[in-house]
């Protein structure tokens, strides 16, 4: 039985610590904070509850594995898992409205045809396939498989057998960006802004991003995407007791300040008041650009800094309202996708070569507003929470200082002026207010710069890919949004899952 030392009880260390339990593993998971969760956190107030991270599931079926493989009780029998329909409205300037329904290309069809005239669900229809063949190639090197090595995953993707020649010419030239596709396969604007939506939501300059992150829209449009009956912290809660049935130990409000080098492998851990936690194997699920190596002299690159080498990555700003539902409130669906009023003028304030290193003032904005009685005091109130892609904190290039005084609040409201332009008007309900900029994620979860970490993506030079799950330090691996396959709740999954086929169980 080895014994097991887990950094950070995000998704991705709870899923693994589960994973390598079941394995037969003694497995101990060091928290800084008082609870679960990492950047999938919880804003409880007066009956109210937030996720102020991913409100949404996608790929259950990466969680129903966890389960089925860690326990009795299934995914479906420890949380309530509903579809969400539609999937998402999307309101564009000039009044531009669509709806698109859940998972069904047909319905999808139908809708961009109503919304945006005759011939847009061609145009769409055709960007799936191509983002489904993307999907058939890439699955496995990208969500399944281990990467060999840092950058080298992306030299599998162009031997994959599925992949065509003219998309892997594509990923080996590096010239076909998402913008590059979105001109040549879409031309319409407003499909186009669509398409980049995906881009900005994850972090990404669709001017830079590579073509393959055609791939997420075809993931959310084929396979759906779900909400949990109390939020995501009901699946985080479910995650933490099939980790204390499985006898996994937990240190709560304990920052480990080093890994523990000896004799050339991870040996164990230095919490902050200097103790010693002896270790087989150290997995890390917490920014890897902030891991110490205690013991180890060598340069070892554990994070590249940036979706492109030497950029800061993107934050989020989140505005959470808790309203009153007096009067006619706007019908909103669960997530609804408020587009940028000048689509250049958002990408020219968050990045190269034009960034300015400050936030749009009438950015692209998601808007989550669970119909969920879990999550409000009663049917007289309701929350709302407004999220935006904006510079991550600090004072360098692209960066932004979130701490000057009074920038929070003068952000959010000219958050919900831009919106109420759009016809969804929140001002007159607000009871009050919660604002969590990307300083308040670096001070909760350690992230640098409070950067949102996004998925893998195949493109040229390995500079969208994650490091490895093993790293170059023998017993020291890595899980989350600083591994293969990157982040999200179904990537933290997925990485759990890759770990514990890398590790297997003990053998002694």
């Amino acid at each position: 039985m080895a014994e097991v030392v887990v950094l950070g009880a995000g998704p991705a260390g709870l899923a693994a610590a589960a994973r390598l339990a079941t394995l037969g593993h003694r497995v101990t998971v060091c928290e800084r904070g008082a609870q679960p969760g990492g950047m999938a956190g919880t804003l409880e107030r007066d009956g109210f509850r937030f996720d102020t991270g991913p409100s949404e599931l996608l790929l259950p079926a990466v969680f129903r594995d966890l389960f089925i493989k860690t326990g009795r009780k299934t995914l479906e029998d420890s949380v309530g898992l509903h579809e969400s329909d539609p999937s998402v409205r999307h309101l564009l300037p000039g009044g531009g409205i669509v709806d698109l329904p859940n998972a069904t290309r047909g319905g999808i069809a139908d809708a961009l045809d109503r919304g945006f005239g005759p011939g847009s669900s061609a145009k769409w229809n055709a960007l799936l396939d191509f983002g489904g063949e993307v999907w058939g190639a890439t699955r496995r090197p990208l969500l399944e498989a281990p990467a060999s090595t840092a950058p080298g995953g992306e030299r599998a993707l162009h031997r994959t057998p599925g992949l065509s020649t003219g998309m892997r010419d594509r990923f080996r030239r590096g010239h076909d960006t998402l913008a590059g596709v979105g001109k040549a396969r879409l031309g319409d604007g407003r499909l186009i802004a669509l398409l980049e939506e995906y881009a900005l939501r994850f972090g990404f300059d669709p001017r830079q991003a590579p073509a393959s992150l055609v791939v997420l829209p075809y993931m959310e449009q084929t396979f759906g995407t779900w909400t949990i009956t109390g939020g995501v912290r009901a699946l985080i809660d479910a995650l933490f007791l099939r980790c204390q049935e499985r006898r996994v130990a937990f240190l709560m409000n304990t920052t480990v300040s080093s890994v523990i080098v000896h004799n050339g492998r991870a040996a164990g851990v230095r919490v902050a008041d200097g103790r010693a936690l002896r270790a087989d194997l150290v997995v890390s699920d917490v920014p890897a650009t902030r891991l110490i190596l205690e013991g180890w002299s060598r340069a070892t690159v554990l994070e590249p800094p940036g979706p492109k080498a030497g950029l800061p990555a993107p934050g989020r700003f989140s505005l959470h309202l808790a309203l009153k539902m007096r009067g006619a409130p706007p019908l909103l669906p669960h997530r609804t996708v408020v587009h940028a009023a000048a689509r250049h003028e958002e990408l020219h304030a968050l990045f190269p070569p034009l960034g300015q290193g400050k936030p749009c003032p009438r950015p692209t904005v998601q808007i989550s507003r669970p119909d969920d009685p879990a999550l409000r005091p009663d049917q007289r109130h309701e929350g709302v929470s407004l999220t935006v892609t904006v510079p991550s904190h600090g004072v360098g290039d692209g960066q932004y200082d979130w701490s000057q005084q009074g920038a929070a609040d003068r952000y959010a409201d000219q958050l919900l002026a831009h919106v109420a332009g759009y016809g969804v008007e929140f001002r007159d309900r607000v009871l009050w207010r919660e604002i969590r900029t990307p300083l308040d994620v670096e001070r909760a979860t350690g992230w640098p710069g409070g950067s949102v970490p996004g998925p893998s993506l195949a493109g040229a030079g390995g500079t969208f890919l994650k490091p490895p799950n093993e790293t170059d330090i023998p017993g020291l691996y890595l899980v989350g949004g600083s591994a293969h396959p990157g982040g999200g709740l179904a990537h933290a999954g997925m990485s759990a899952s890759i770990l514990a086929d890398l590790i297997g169980p003990p053998t002694d």
